[in-house]
């Protein structure tokens, strides 16, 4: 991370990076790091917490209806970490609204977890969703990475009808030149953050 002059109070707007697997999220993440300044803060996935600790995954729809039960509750609560670090944008791997294109059966995660889907698109700031990949370009080498490559198209389908109606919804297209990806998605999050961090970012030719 670089270094920021900037001496303001931060409202410590979130903002979510999302996608389908294989989107290239994490990647982007590490470049965020490289190229924004100090008051950026990253979030890791809640999903990753969870199941790299061994938390029951398989395709029982009650254990998937208790995985995302708690992803939710995970998420909050990292979120909720950030409050005191003054932080000028929070990027979240995922957000809260992810959870329902994953939900199967017995109602809605809302429901779940006694919320609605407007008040959680209302916790944040801005999305930006990668879309997934073409199938010659999809990556399944993460170990904690279960679908195939139809299976991640899917579910990025549904992410984006989570999200729908979000006013800073923006969507980055599915494209084999990853670089021009992620220059595209950190442009756009340039643009979500405040004014006074925004004239920190490093260049984003050099991607």
């Amino acid at each position: 991370m670089n270094p920021c002059t900037c001496t303001a109070t931060h409202d410590g707007r979130r903002v979510v990076l999302t996608g389908g697997p294989g989107a290239g999220k994490s990647a982007v993440l590490e470049l965020a790091r490289l190229f924004f300044c100090h008051h950026v803060r990253r979030l890791p996935e809640a999903a990753g917490i969870l199941f790299g600790g061994h938390f029951p995954r398989n395709g029982r729809p009650d254990i998937r209806r208790a995985s995302q039960r708690a992803i939710y509750h995970v998420q909050v609560e990292l979120e909720s970490t950030t409050t005191v670090e003054n932080a000028a944008m929070v990027i979240c791997d995922r957000g809260t609204p992810d959870g329902s294109a994953y939900w199967v059966g017995g109602g809605t995660l809302w429901d779940a977890v006694g919320t609605t889907q407007a008040a959680e698109l209302a916790r944040y700031h801005g999305v930006i969703h990668l879309r997934t990949p073409t199938a010659s370009a999809y990556n399944n080498d993460n170990p904690l990475r279960i679908e195939s490559h139809d299976e991640a198209r899917a579910i990025d389908a549904l992410i984006a009808e989570a999200w729908a109606g979000h006013p800073r919804y923006f969507e980055v297209p599915a494209t084999d030149d990853f670089l021009g990806k992620a220059a595209h998605a950190l442009q756009h999050l340039r643009v979500l953050m405040p004014e006074c961090c925004r004239k920190q970012v490093r260049s984003l030719s050099s991607l």
